[in-house]
């Protein structure tokens, strides 16, 4: 069991860290760090207390030690007294505006920083532009007191991974700077990086105990194999690769007497749309002329369970927490709006809660399923995704037999979910657990070095 310390600031220049005597037994203690600074101290066992370790002045100047009064981690390896951990939260998208400085995400950002002192942790926000590489430091931005400030921080024990696009993670001066961080300095970094839904779909299919979740998904190579699917199916969804907020998606439906094809989507001007067409040519070069179709994905269609004669699918988010297991956090069913192709808000879905949809026995019985599911496949892609992955949002289905599938998995999930007055609670659990998972993550790459750092 992990202990927590009171970090004491002490009006002193000497260079002695007074320490409660546990830390002292069986180890010779001579540096203490914070982050990447770490300089030498005598250490001499606190006469009082059992849970402070008090610093003086000029330790703290040495460390860049902010002046939070916060119980931390303590994490004691090779003759130093590590505490922390010290959390580098990378973003991009930064404004002039003092109190918004992350713009439209800043109360995200408020929200994730204010957890500081339920998991013993000091969190800042950074980007490129706050590095100085000369002198190993970095001008964060932190949440303290309802209020936002920058301060000087040594570089951080871990790095959590918040670029806010797909755009900005193709942005070489960002890229250079993760990979100097994990390779010149050995930071290890968490959930880098936006799934490709091609690949995550491939990855799972090699692990049997996850398959069953998947629904049959190709790359799009020509119209035979759309024809297929619609056969096998009677309708199909066209997904852009690396799309997000619902957005690019067709679905495709045939009519077998009829031997008509319909497509369900939403135009330029965000209006739901669906059109019926003779062919599935005439489909393609009326609605998807404009589409780059080797990006695309043709996943197979699924019948799913409704709620007022619309469909619904649900949002399951997880995370890892301070051991490193595997938790979910938060739950939501998503209706899909009239005439949507997709349950996202921004198409006319609405968010409940899963109690809200279904009477008791029913809900406890797709509550079990959904958690499982999501858990096993939150293993699997931890598993089989490099870099250290700790939180997923996934879009999961259910179908009209019962069973589960994945349409989807975020390794950056949107939060619109917690706009539902009864999840406001999972908002702060999940921005909690997405700190504590720094915890796990420090103390592994302080005590075992060899099986964290990702060269």
């Amino acid at each position: 069991m992990r202990k927590r310390y009171t970090i004491e600031i002490a009006e002193t220049s000497k260079l002695i860290v007074y320490c409660p005597q546990e830390l002292l037994q069986d180890k010779v203690l001579k540096r203490i760090a914070f982050g990447s600074k770490a300089i030498e101290v005598d250490f001499i066992p606190h006469p009082k207390s059992r849970d402070s370790i008090v610093i003086g002045k000029e330790i703290q100047k040495l460390l860049l030690f902010p002046d939070f009064a916060i119980r931390l981690h303590v994490f004691v390896e090779e003759h130093v007294l590590n505490i922390g951990p010290l959390v580098g939260i990378f973003t991009a998208g930064f404004t002039p505006f003092p109190l918004r400085p992350i713009g439209d995400r800043t109360n995200f950002f408020s929200k994730l920083l204010s957890v500081k002192s339920k998991v013993g942790a000091i969190p800042f926000v950074f980007g490129e532009q706050h590095i100085n590489w000369d002198n190993g430091t970095i001008n964060g931005y932190f949440y303290h007191n309802h209020n936002w400030q920058t301060i000087e921080v040594p570089f951080p024990h871990v790095i959590y991974d918040r670029l806010p696009n797909r755009k900005s993670e193709r942005n070489p001066k960002l890229a250079e700077v993760r990979e100097r961080l994990q390779k010149d300095y050995l930071i290890p970094w968490y959930n880098p990086g936006f799934f490709s839904k091609l690949d995550v779909y491939e990855r799972l299919q090699q692990d049997n105990s996850v398959a069953i979740y998947l629904p049959e998904t190709h790359s799009f190579t020509s119209f035979s194999l759309i024809e297929d699917m619609l056969s096998k199916y009677g309708h199909i969804y066209l997904k852009p690769i690396n799309g997000s907020l619902g957005l690019g998606i067709h679905q495709i439906l045939y009519d077998k007497i009829q031997t008509e094809y319909y497509c369900r989507y939403q135009d330029r001007d965000g209006v739901n749309r669906l059109r019926k067409f003779s062919s599935l040519e005439g489909l393609f070069q009326t609605v998807l002329a404009q589409r780059n179709l080797d990006k695309m994905i043709v996943q197979q269609g699924i019948h799913l369970l409704r709620h007022e004669q619309r469909p619904i699918d649900f949002r399951i988010h997880t995370n890892k927490d301070a051991t490193g297991q595997w938790h979910v956090t938060a739950m939501a069913a998503k209706i899909a709006g009239l005439g949507s192709v997709t349950t996202h808000a921004r198409s006319g879905g609405v968010i409940k809660t899963v109690s809200e949809i279904f009477q008791k026995e029913e809900c406890q019985l797709f509550t079990e399923k959904l958690k499982n599911a999501a858990l096993q496949l939150s293993n699997s892609i931890a598993n089989n995704m490099e870099g250290f992955i700790a939180e997923i949002g996934f879009d999961l289905g259910i179908d009209k037999h019962g069973d589960v599938w994945l349409f989807e998995a975020n390794s950056k999930p949107g939060r619109s979910i917690f706009n539902h007055p009864e999840l406001k609670d999972f908002d702060q659990l999940t921005c909690k657990l997405s700190m504590a998972f720094a915890v796990f993550l420090t103390e592994q790459s302080i005590l075992y070095p060899e099986d964290v750092i990702q060269w």
